[in-house]
């Protein structure tokens, strides 16, 4: 256990070292925060799971699930973890990444993402998925949200119809119509009861902030 645990120090210290060696990472939902937030939630969840899941898998595809990552609205948008999961697996080999561990690492980075639709047939890629998607409900996810839509110039809300009861909601236009649209059932998409239950707990959270903010659109500071 303590190898192990030096050996997954040894690494993550590798993979910190690199990011911060990088510059002009411009997409603040995809930054050094982030990968360190999915680790954390991948081990925390893999440890709950029963702990037979390879953390050292777990750790470099928390690290570089996303190196790869197009516009949320981009046409390849769908292809960002393929391209993500080629480029880890030639970054690692140059690491010296144990060589037996890349395939498992190249597969959860490419079954992680919500747009490429690509089934999750390894323990430690469902774990990634579930660990990524916790970073979009709950309070990071709400503020994750809003930052993205400032990317992609939307609106933050219909003021008039703010949850959509009379028109079709377009995240694409108006920031909180993603939560119906997407985060409100990632719960239900998560891949292991321990994702799903702390999803659901999130989302629970991020239900309250809508009832309030509707009540703050509509004149209500009681």
């Amino acid at each position: 256990m303590e190898n192990e645990t030096q050996n997954l120090l040894y690494w993550e210290e590798l993979f910190v070292d690199y990011w911060k060696a990088q510059e002009g990472i411009a997409d603040g939902s995809h930054d050094l925060g982030h990968f360190q937030r999915v680790w954390k939630a991948a081990r925390h969840i893999a440890r709950e799971e029963g702990g037979s899941a390879d953390l050292l898998v777990l750790l470099a595809s928390a690290y570089f699930h996303d190196v790869v990552s197009m516009p949320k609205d981009s046409p390849r948008r769908s292809e960002s973890s393929r391209l993500s999961a080629e480029w880890a697996g030639e970054l690692l080999v140059s690491l010296g990444f144990p060589a037996g561990k890349i395939e498992g690492v190249r597969h959860a980075i490419h079954a992680h993402s919500f747009s490429a639709r690509v089934p999750a047939l390894t323990e430690e890629a469902k774990i990634l998925q579930d660990a990524d998607r916790l970073e979009a409900v709950g309070a990071i996810g709400v503020a994750r949200c809003f930052y993205t839509a400032g990317q992609m110039d939307a609106r933050l809300f219909d003021a008039a119809d703010p949850l959509a009861k009379g028109r079709e909601p377009n995240d694409r236009v108006y920031a909180l119509d993603h939560f119906q649209l997407k985060l409100f059932k990632l719960p239900g998409m998560m891949k292991t009861a321990t994702g799903r239950r702390l999803a659901e707990e999130n989302a629970e959270w991020m239900r309250g902030f809508v009832s309030r903010l509707c009540g703050e659109i509509e004149g209500d500071f009681g």
